[in-house]
């Protein structure tokens, strides 16, 4: 590792490890450890690595750990509910003990049954019983002729836009409280007021497109932090198809996407090309991909989870009690993390977003600490993009939220370029970029209004 960290000593970066352990896999005795996750519809994702064959404790705990970090990965980046390994059974069986309703990966268990609607299952197989890869490639958005509505739903507030033939005739923000509400009514009726309200801009409506944090499958909300104080019940009832209940009323044909990959296509847009990873730090990480051919690979991309440190002492995320995942690294909570690993005191009582703000302003008075805490973000994003690169195809990596505003943002790209290119030549041509605020919300408008193609 060429790179030393300011305040994060004890960062060892995932796929460091996953290339050294190749090596030594491939220098000693070796096998393959075949690796499938399957999700919707039978798509499914296959990964192949070399692991140790000796079969001593010691190599049999190595290939493990790797083997647990890839499969987390793969579940976070692909989506899925049924994990296939060929190969080894001692992994297999370890991994089959982690991914159950009491094991260390519980949480990704009950996540992913509840996405998918099925039960989740590990299952030990044959290379004749491998099953082939099976993957998609689903067009979207691009589609910009007729009486458009564009919706953008935000934890804080909602921009709903009126586009005829591509261009924006009409926008709006208005401030709302979704992750504090429990009353399905108040989503729904602020849903449906915004789109009557574009659709009052327009002679009609030909399509509604809709850009919105969580997981979709089929226009169906299956997880979303937005609805997240609405009971179950209701949840099930009413907020599962809240979007396709809204399209009705209106009377037009509706796309829902998740935001991360609407950002990545509103980037596909303004840079006229595919091949594009959006990373958005924020209150959490979110991730969104448009493949080389300008499609959806189907997958989940909810890169909050998918682990980037392979440090035992790394951050443990209280939400799925796991170490090292992106969302304590490329987020408000990453900054704060490493303000505090630096001896930084913050007030009582600040909030994560204040805590934030505290170290940009620190930063905007080129404070050398503040300065240090966004090298580290940035060494760690070089790494990690590397990572990423093992299951994305990368030719441009769009930076937004709020941890890249101001002066860090700019420190964040470049320490990043500065990994890729000493580290990862092989990257080194990956352009790292951050869209400008007018780009980021006409063009997520116009990209959200494109989803839908009126011609099927």
């Amino acid at each position: 590792m060429k790179f030393t960290l300011n305040y994060d000593k004890g960062f060892t970066p995932i796929i460091t490890v996953l290339r050294a352990f190749k090596q030594d896999a491939l220098n000693s005795e070796h096998k393959t450890l075949k690796i499938c996750v399957e999700r919707n519809n039978g798509y499914n994702y296959v990964y192949e690595l070399p692991i140790f064959a000796t079969g001593n404790a010691e190599d049999n705990e190595r290939n493990y750990r790797i083997a647990e970090r890839l499969i987390k990965s793969i579940l976070w980046v692909a989506g899925g509910y049924k994990i296939y390994i060929c190969g080894d059974e001692y992994v297999y069986n370890r991994i089959k003990e982690d991914y159950s309703k009491s094991g260390a990966r519980a949480f990704d268990y009950d996540f992913m049954a509840g996405v998918y609607e099925k039960p989740f299952e590990v299952i030990y197989c044959t290379e004749q019983t491998f099953p082939q890869s099976k993957s998609c490639s689903l067009a979207i958005g691009g589609h910009l002729e007729g009486c458009r509505i564009g919706f953008d739903a935000g934890g804080s507030d909602r921009k709903v836009s009126a586009v005829i033939d591509g261009e924006v005739v009409y926008s709006e923000e208005v401030v709302w409280h979704p992750k504090t509400n429990s009353d399905y009514r108040y989503h729904y009726n602020g849903i449906l007021t915004a789109m009557k309200t574009a659709a009052s801009k327009m002679p009609r409506v030909d399509a509604i497109g809709v850009s919105s944090a969580g997981v979709y499958i089929d226009n169906k909300a299956m997880v979303a932090s937005l609805f997240v104080k609405v009971p179950k019940e209701d949840f099930e009832k009413h907020v599962k198809t809240i979007y396709i209940d809204v399209a009705k009323e209106i009377g037009a044909p509706i796309e829902v996407a998740n935001d991360g990959d609407v950002t990545a296509l509103a980037g596909a847009i303004d840079i006229g090309d595919n091949g594009i990873l959006g990373i958005a730090m924020g209150t959490s990480e979110a991730g969104g991909y448009i493949n080389l051919e300008g499609n959806l690979n189907g997958w989940l991309s909810e890169l909050a989870f998918v682990p980037v440190d392979f440090s035992k002492d790394a951050m443990q995320d209280e939400w799925s009690g796991d170490i090292g995942c992106g969302v304590k690294y490329f987020s408000q909570d990453g900054v704060i993390k490493l303000a505090e690993y630096a001896g930084f005191k913050f007030e009582e009582g600040l909030s994560p977003a204040e805590k934030l703000k505290v170290i940009q302003k620190l930063m905007a008075e080129n404070n050398q600490m503040a300065k240090g805490i966004f090298e580290d973000i940035g060494t760690y994003l070089g790494y990690s993009i590397a990572y990423y690169s093992e299951f994305y195809n990368v030719k441009h990596l769009l930076l937004l939220g709020r941890v890249t505003s101001g002066k860090g943002g700019d420190i964040i790209m470049a320490r990043a370029n500065e990994v890729l290119k000493a580290e990862f030549p092989e990257y080194a041509n990956i352009s790292i970029e951050m869209p400008d605020e007018n780009n980021r919300r006409v063009g997520q408008s116009i990209a959200a209004a494109s989803l839908t193609d009126i011609k099927q």
